[in-house]
């Protein structure tokens, strides 16, 4: 009878041990993506080549500061941003959208407080002066429902230097030519790399600072766009030399 009472607060013992081991786990976890780095999964192509449909990215909380946005549901517990760094022109960027704050959105920052922004013939216009836009090549490529087109690649220069590889698919599209957008002050223009296919701040103005959740800084995995998570057989269909990439270094590599 004895051997069973201890046996029994054994087991409790080992049940409570094992409950605070999770909660302290999951504490660890939630102030880590609070802090430091969230995961966030690329679910189009607006950000190709840079970023592809199927990509999971690492995004540094830290880079910016904190703001409401910070936190899981975003609860309206302070205003503004503590802690805050500003982004460069040119950083990949994880925010809000605006119109509703809570869908994940994810763009390039080429607009910043103060600067005026405008698209003229496909070519972005910063304070009245076109930015660098250089050909590279053309390419066949097929969009996420399996359409054949050709695409035309540039690597856009930036004032500060900052270079990356563009796509433009159609020349003369709705957002090649755009009125001029004022920055006002603590927002961010946003646009995707995959010009004729981003609903970005040429759709819906510039970003508030307080939008920011992070900055995308590596792809941790990635698999193509047959790869369905109740389908088994198409749980291999990885794209590896993707894993464990700098979200620049793909681009280039085109």
């Amino acid at each position: 009878m004895m051997d069973r009472v201890l046996n029994m607060k054994g087991s409790k013992s080992a049940l409570g041990e094992n409950v605070r081991t999770i909660v302290y786990a999951l504490g660890i976890a939630l102030i880590l993506r609070t802090l430091l780095f969230q995961p966030f999964h690329i679910p189009s192509e607006s950000m190709v080549p840079t970023l592809a449909t199927g990509d999971y990215i690492f995004a540094s909380k830290f880079s910016y500061g904190y703001s409401r946005h910070s936190l899981p549901l975003s609860p309206p517990i302070f205003d503004g941003r503590i802690l805050g760094g500003q982004p460069d022109r040119g950083d990949v960027v994880v925010f809000k959208y605006p119109r509703d704050n809570r869908t994940d959105y994810i763009k390039r920052v080429v607009g910043l407080p103060g600067d005026r922004i405008q698209m003229i013939d496909g070519v972005l216009n910063i304070n009245g002066q076109p930015v660098g836009h250089e050909f590279v090549k053309s390419l066949n490529t097929t969009d996420d429902f399996g359409n054949r087109r050709a695409t035309q690649v540039y690597r856009e220069t930036f004032p500060n230097g900052d270079t990356h590889i563009i796509f433009d698919q159609r020349k003369g599209g709705p957002a090649d030519n755009t009125r001029v957008f004022f920055v006002p002050e603590n927002h961010y223009f946003m646009m995707g790399d995959n010009r004729d296919d981003s609903r970005d701040s040429r759709y819906f103005d510039a970003v508030p600072a307080e939008n920011l959740v992070g900055k995308a800084q590596i792809i941790f995995f990635s698999v193509n766009e047959n790869f369905r998570l109740l389908r088994p057989w198409t749980w291999f269909n990885f794209r590896l030399g993707r894993f464990f990439h700098g979200v620049r270094a793909n681009a280039e590599e085109l």
